[in-house]
């Protein structure tokens, strides 16, 4: 985890939304898109966030797989 308050509380927060969700969020972020917990993070702290979101949702592959 990043020792950036701002990216880890955003990390938290979007994983609080449960699996199925977060991975519509990675979606989202990576095509440019912004949501309530990633406003007033730059792009360099969102790739961040998105990073974390992929390296935490490895760990439930098997019971959350990508949706296709």
């Amino acid at each position: 985890m990043t020792h950036n308050p701002r990216v880890e509380h955003a990390v938290e927060a979007l994983c609080h939304r449960g699996c199925r969700a977060v991975w519509e969020i990675i979606d989202t972020l990576e095509r440019g898109g912004t949501l309530p917990e990633t406003t007033g993070l730059g792009a360099a702290d969102v790739s961040v966030v998105v990073a974390e979101l992929r390296a935490i949702m490895a760990v439930y592959a098997t019971r959350c797989p990508t949706p296709d």
